[in-house]
């Protein structure tokens, strides 16, 4: 039913969990990851159980992760840029507490 337009040579280089990955270029972090075959973006607070992007318009908020050291980025509603650093998280999202 739907199927996944690429654009032939615009790629970029992104990591995830310290992998890096060379991925179609003008999609969102959510579309990428699963065209990687990877489901599994965040562990939940209660239970730690898998999570995995699951509406992709920025409602449902399962696919939280950190890009570039920023906490509960939301994949299905950012757009891949070269070089972006992206890691699961699990858990709750961690505090600063420095004032």
């Amino acid at each position: 039913m739907f199927r996944r337009i690429d654009r032939a040579g615009e790629t970029v280089t992104i990591t995830f969990d310290g992998i890096p990955m060379c991925v179609a270029a003008e999609q969102t972090v959510a579309a990428a990851l699963l065209g990687q075959g990877i489901a599994t973006l965040r562990s939940s607070v209660v239970g730690n159980r898998p999570r995995a992007p699951y509406c992709l318009m920025g409602v449902c908020f399962e696919c939280l992760v950190t890009i570039d050291g920023i906490q509960n980025r939301q994949a299905c509603m950012t757009v891949l840029r070269d070089g972006m650093a992206i890691s699961s998280q699990s858990g709750a999202r961690a505090l600063d507490e420095g004032c």
